[in-house]
């Protein structure tokens, strides 16, 4: 992955304070089990949901039942924000990943992309043709997110910063 141009937003930041470093950023985002998801309905309603996703390789991966809202919304407008980080106001640092989803079907990839999720989220899924499966016949879409954009917010001391790619 190449080195993202950051941009420090010092007026919505501390005094003296410096941006996040990407290698923090990066590491906050492969450790990462949760992270919320935000698509848009089409009327344009938002739609959110807590849901475990894998970060490799620059890409950001979710996985979606096909019938789930968020498949839905996904159909008819593929920009999204994820975003994960802690509940607390003064220490930690909040990650909000922005793009549009594609939706991954190589097979090879699909069985890379499973391995991952059994080893950092003890999560199982077999690999379909094009799918996942979950084990109890629900069909899992499989996205992945090259960000547009990535925002980082530290609580302590207080930034905010963009990562553009």
């Amino acid at each position: 992955m190449t080195q993202p141009t950051v941009t420090f937003a010092a007026d919505y930041s501390e005094p003296g304070a410096e941006p996040v470093p990407w290698a923090e950023v990066d590491r906050i985002l492969t450790e990462a089990e949760i992270f919320w998801l935000s698509t848009v309905r089409r009327d344009g309603r938002p739609h959110v949901t807590p849901m475990p996703a894998v970060w490799t390789g620059g890409v950001l991966y979710f996985c979606t039942g096909d019938q789930e809202q968020k498949a839905v919304n996904l159909r008819s407008n593929p920009r999204v924000a994820l975003v994960t980080g802690t509940p607390r106001l003064h220490r930690g640092v909040d990650v909000v990943v922005e793009g549009s989803a594609v939706r991954i079907t190589d097979h090879d990839r699909l069985v890379e992309l499973a391995e991952l999720w059994r080893t950092r989220l003890a999560w199982e899924y077999t690999v379909g043709a094009d799918t996942f499966d979950d084990g109890a016949g629900h069909i899992g879409l499989v996205h992945g997110v090259r960000p547009d954009k990535i925002l980082a917010f530290g609580k302590d001391p207080h930034t905010q910063a963009r990562y553009t790619f």
